[in-house]
């Protein structure tokens, strides 16, 4: 859609759909008006029978919402799809903010043109700041299926997600709604909203989920945004991307994550594959893959290991100290977009202690060395992973050139890298196992496949 009106001249902003029971869409969309109000619109598609719903017609009745007078001009953005209630009428929210406390409004309607604020919010936590692109939904605690946005009832807990405005970083919680009063309660306070599980521990932001009524699966997709500068972002004509689809299910084996995996189409992309079984890998040292060119994987690996001493207690080894810092039981794991010479190189790892209250996992990437690039924003990312008992672990990795997505213990933890690697690129891009550990030997087994580039289907600028 084009900001070419009153109420969104000053920008089109997130949006979500809506599909009524027979079949019509609506769409709710934020606009930043011509005195940089924002406001929520509503727009219909000009020709719903087209597949990609190119073109869209705004309602002259528009704005249909505007900031609540507890609310600030610039703090009203993002509608949720909107979900049904027991009394027929449809919910949604949209995010906000009062002081330093994030809020998501809840609106009810009929029609999506006039609509009722409850005196309530559907959750609220201090200290969190302005709440952007909030989504909310249902998952089977079962953690078979994907379910539609209206679905409530035994079985079901709601995962209510906010892109915090402050730290642009998505979180997210899993708890209960209420349908009878429409307010959702976290299943553990100490794990709110802002306050504790990230929905990826990487670059990643402002992320949207729909359903999938044909393969009964819930999707969500991310923002990758740059870590080079704005005179680079100009140089190459465009910034950002958005990540590969992924799905997400309730982790009914932990009851306290969901899990994200990337959706099955990506393996229609995947070509010859490359096994390795039970690689050694010894304390300090690299092991190269000989896969060939090594931009474009799909890695899946599995680690074992095994001690050499006495295992004793290692308090405080996390993320934070990147692939260099050894520890008796880590890092390792694989080097990605690394060159012969490991001038330039990501490590994806697996670091692990032993601790007072047993053993923590942490999942990672180090950037740090990811580019030999100037003005490049490099980090270390990660987080515990749950490991249950008898689980291996286990992580997979997709690289995409300049882009690698990680996923840990099937998708309890997940890290997206946005690199830029110089010399680590086409034909000099590669890939080894490594083991920092000063204590423990690695058993690897890996089933590694090239990735196809997906062939997107071109079209006229003037229908786009």
């Amino acid at each position: 859609m084009v900001p070419d009106q009153w109420y969104d001249i000053n920008g089109v902003w997130t949006g979500s759909a809506t599909i009524l029971p027979d079949g019509q869409i609506v769409m709710l969309y934020t606009g930043s008006t011509d005195k940089s109000v924002q406001v929520q619109n509503l727009a219909y598609p000009a020709d719903p029978s087209d597949p990609l719903l190119l073109d869209w017609v705004k309602y002259p009745g528009n704005p249909v919402l505007v900031p609540p007078r507890h609310i600030g001009p610039k703090d009203f953005r993002d509608p949720t799809t909107a979900w049904a209630g027991p009394d027929g009428k449809w919910r949604l929210t949209i995010g906000s903010k009062i002081g330093k406390t994030g809020i998501s409004l809840v609106y009810q309607t009929t029609d999506f043109k006039t609509y009722e604020l409850l005196d309530e919010y559907l959750h609220a936590v201090p200290g969190t700041g302005m709440w952007e692109c909030v989504d909310f939904y249902p998952v089977a605690i079962n953690g078979s299926v994907g379910l539609d946005t209206s679905a409530t009832g035994p079985g079901i807990k709601h995962v209510l997600k906010a892109s915090l405005d402050d730290t642009k970083v998505d979180h997210y919680a899993i708890g209960t709604y209420n349908p009878a009063n429409d307010k959702w309660t976290p299943d553990n306070p100490e794990e709110d909203v802002g306050i504790g599980l990230k929905w990826d521990y990487g670059r990643y932001y402002a992320s949207k989920s729909f359903y999938d009524p044909y393969k009964k699966r819930r999707i969500v997709w991310g923002w990758i945004n740059e870590t080079d500068t704005e005179s680079d972002d100009l140089e190459k004509g465009w910034a950002s991307v958005q990540t590969i689809p992924r799905t997400v299910l309730y982790d009914n084996k932990t009851g306290s994550n969901v899990v994200q995996w990337p959706v099955e189409e990506i393996e229609s992309l995947r070509q010859n594959s490359t096994v390795f079984e039970e690689v050694v890998v010894e304390p300090g040292s690299v092991v190269p893959l000989d896969i060939g060119v090594a931009t474009q994987l799909d890695i899946s690996a599995e680690f074992e290991t095994e001690l050499l001493g006495s295992g004793a207690m290692e308090e405080g080894y996390g993320c934070s100290g990147g692939a260099i810092d050894r520890s008796a039981m880590g890092p390792f794991g694989l080097l990605v977009n690394a060159h012969d010479s490991l001038s330039e190189l990501t490590p994806i790892f697996f670091r692990s202690s032993n601790t007072t209250k047993g053993t923590n996992t942490y999942f990672c990437a180090d950037e740090t060395r990811s580019s030999l690039a100037p003005d490049v924003f490099k980090q270390v990312h990660g987080s515990k992973v749950p490991v249950l008992q008898g689980e291996k672990l286990s992580m997979r990795i997709l690289v995409d050139h300049s882009i690698v997505e990680s996923f840990g213990q099937g998708g309890r933890t997940v890290i997206t890298s946005r690199i830029y690697p110089t010399k680590a690129i086409y034909g000099a891009a590669r890939l080894f196992l490594f083991n920092n550990a000063t204590g423990v030997n690695v058993k690897a087994t890996l089933k590694i496949w090239r990735l196809n580039s997906a062939f997107i289907h071109p079209f006229p600028l003037d229908q786009i």
